[in-house]
């Protein structure tokens, strides 16, 4: 596919700068464009660099009213140039629409009009899949699954019986939901797995990293909020409550029963115990160990985690210490020879009663 520059600037509803209108051919970044490519900068200081790339024309902030190359002038870069990516280079999946001949699907299922069903897919009794969800190859969805419209699942995810997965939902590979919870108790000296008859329930516009996994509740549901976003390998524990909009990064563990209030943010390899409450618009450093309830709005570091100035001040006092050290053993030894300076010293004979001076 081949566009003007001004048909794509009708695509994205940015105006034109300069009076050329090329033929753009594709869409690459700044250090991989060639003749014929758009490409994007996302801020005026960088429109100098313009000057030295190979592309055609370029997507530019609004705030730009000149450049080297021609220009769209748009108020979201990435957005645009986004919107021209998967123009020049649509989905290779979107499309096909319908259930492939390799997929099983259960004849109890009801899997409704658009949705696409990938080789290799499995869908078990009393299944719905909603209108525009792809669920790629080598899926497996038990039981009393539900899973709403426009979701992507990717493949060899596994959905355990009855999770609930809502709209534009997107799973990528290898993403574990509804697995037992790590929840066990002492019987006769053994190790008894407790209650595992809940299950989980991930809501509209959630993003769930490879490899990830959240467990089902042992009578109720393990909730996601709408539109977290859920990095790779995060292990969200039974019970968990996740609040909306939440961003947990890589590794992030969170143990069960745990609950979070929306716009959270855990940096990667975040650990958080079980039954604490983490407040909302709290945000918690990569690394830190939280072991008790997070006020709303609270920035923590750390292990264990505490507020983020309080910690900093440790930190800086804890790198004095090399410092500080030799500073004690040099007032040790000065201490010590004072010490022995006083010791050696004569004294005074004392004065016996009416002896004249």
């Amino acid at each position: 596919m081949a566009l003007h520059l001004s048909e794509l600037a009708a695509l994205v509803g940015g105006s034109v700068l300069g009076e050329a209108d090329p033929i753009i051919a594709g869409a690459r970044v700044l250090c991989e464009a060639q003749p014929g490519d758009i490409t994007l900068i996302d801020h005026i200081d960088k429109t100098p660099r313009l000057a030295e790339c190979r592309a055609a024309a370029a997507i530019v902030p609004a705030n730009v009213t000149s450049a080297a190359l021609p220009a769209i002038a748009v108020a979201d870069v990435h957005a645009a140039f986004g919107t021209l990516v998967s123009a020049f280079r649509p989905s290779r999946t979107a499309g096909r629409h319908g259930v492939h001949p390799l997929a099983h699907v259960s004849p109890w299922a009801r899997v409704a009009d658009g949705a696409e069903i990938g080789p290799g897919a499995t869908i078990d009794d009393d299944v719905e899949i909603g209108a525009g969800t792809i669920i790629h190859p080598g899926v497996r969805v038990l039981a009393g699954c539900r899973i709403g419209s426009h979701t992507v699942i990717y493949p060899n995810v596994v959905l355990y019986e009855d999770t609930h997965v809502g709209d534009r939902v997107i799973i990528h590979a290898g993403v574990v939901i509804g697995a037992f919870g790590f929840g066990y108790r002492q019987a006769a000296g053994r190790h008894q797995l407790t209650a595992q008859l809940g299950h989980v329930r991930i809501e509209n516009e959630v993003e769930i990293g490879a490899n990830s996994t959240i467990d089902r509740g042992s009578y109720g549901a393990t909730v996601i909020g709408e539109g977290t976003k859920i990095d790779n390998q995060v292990q969200v524990g039974h019970n968990c409550q996740i609040g909306k909009h939440n961003l947990l990064c890589a590794q992030v563990g969170i143990a069960g029963s745990t609950s979070t209030g929306d716009y959270v943010v855990m940096a990667g390899q975040v650990g958080v115990r079980d039954h604490v409450h983490i407040g909302a618009g709290a945000v918690l450093g990569a690394m830190a160990g939280v072991i008790n309830d997070v006020q709303a709005g609270t920035r923590m570091i750390g292990i264990p985690a505490t507020p983020e100035r309080e910690q900093k001040l440790k930190l800086a006092a804890l790198a004095k210490l090399p410092e500080m050290r030799k500073d004690l053993k040099a007032l040790t030894a000065k201490v010590a020879q004072l010490e022995a300076s006083a010791a050696s010293a004569p004294r005074d004979e004392p004065r016996v009663r009416g002896e004249a001076a």
